[in-house]
């Protein structure tokens, strides 16, 4: 089978496509044939070396699919062959096929494409996650959202919509905000030209209620100090590349809560939470309630393209690979 493979850290154009065995499964085991691959901020910063939690090369990135099944293990009940299913997975994606415990796939529903399937797992899960159960929203709070033109972002404006909050959406580019506002935002901010803690409060009549922030670097400070009495701030993660270093004192004086919202980390740890919360986004997606962009679909000999764009934070939306192109 067709493989991106990773066989050194670093350099995301250095990926290439290799032949690679075809899987098969073992106990309790399904193979997915892969329709396609979600390719995520997470994905660029394993490959290039600056995750957290590093990966041994060589390895196969990609980290949520959606596709069909193959093949059964033995022991596997419940599920069938030619059933469309979707799975979040530490690597593996970029393929034509992946093996994968019968436990960690999810039926897809029927309506949803797989391009869409495989692009919500990671990003309407973190924006759940975080506004329903870290931090859960009430309606008629206002809720900023850094980075609202991507991935995360635009999953954090629609589900803070759908329960019911005012969304402020600041974004980089004309078209990252236009994207933020047919997500749902009430109104967008340029961080390029305007200062997002003045504008913020402006636009909330004294400060926001709660800020999702999956950019972290320059931008958490001023969306910080955005927050009214008593507000909270969720770190979602650092697309902007840098970690930031806050003064506390921000925190304490004005009675603020910062909250981290890492699903990642939770799902070996609770995996009834994971479980239900990829129920929801699903169910959410299939009924309507929730309206994730449809992706952008590139042949899988472009992951490398598709990943040195997510760095460089040049894309709207989402993107996904097609294995079989």
């Amino acid at each position: 089978m067709r493989a991106v493979v990773c066989r050194k850290l670093g350099s995301v154009e250095a990926l290439a496509v290799e032949e690679m065995p075809d899987p098969e499964p073992g106990v309790g085991e399904v193979v997915v044939e892969i329709d396609a691959a979600g390719v995520t901020y997470v994905d660029a910063l394993i490959v290039s070396g600056r995750y957290q939690f590093p990966l041994p090369t060589p390895f196969v990135p990609g980290g949520e699919i959606a596709g069909r099944i193959r093949a059964l293990g033995t022991g596997v009940a419940g599920l069938a062959v030619g059933d469309m299913v979707v799975a979040q997975c530490w690597s593996g994606g970029f393929a034509a096929a992946l093996v994968l415990p019968a436990t960690a796939v999810t039926p897809l529903p029927a309506g949803v494409a797989a391009a869409v399937g495989a692009t919500i797992l990671q990003s309407y899960s973190t924006a759940v996650y975080a506004l329903t159960v870290r931090s859960p929203v009430v309606a008629g709070e206002t809720v900023l959202v850094l980075g609202a033109g991507g991935g995360v972002g635009l999953a954090a404006v629609d589900v803070a919509r759908t329960l019911g909050a005012r969304v402020i959406a600041a974004a980089s580019s004309a078209d990252k905000r236009e994207a933020a506002r047919s997500a749902g935002a009430s109104e967008t901010i340029d961080t390029l030209t305007e200062d997002v803690k003045t504008r913020a409060r402006a636009l909330s009549g004294g400060g926001v209620d709660i800020v999702v922030d999956p950019v972290g670097g320059d931008l958490a400070e001023p969306a910080l100090r955005a927050l009214r009495f008593g507000g909270r701030y969720l770190v979602v993660g650092f697309a902007g590349g840098a970690i930031p270093h806050i003064p506390l004192n921000l925190v304490l004086l004005n009675s603020r809560t910062v909250l981290g919202v890492e699903l990642g980390g939770v799902l070996p740890r609770d995996p009834a939470t994971g479980a239900r919360i990829t129920q929801e986004v699903l169910d959410g997606v299939c009924t309507g309630r929730f309206h994730p962009v449809n992706p952008v679909v590139l042949p899988l000999d472009r992951a490398g393209d598709a990943l040195g764009s997510l760095l460089g934070r040049r894309v709207t939306g989402k993107l996904a690979l097609d294995p079989a192109r």
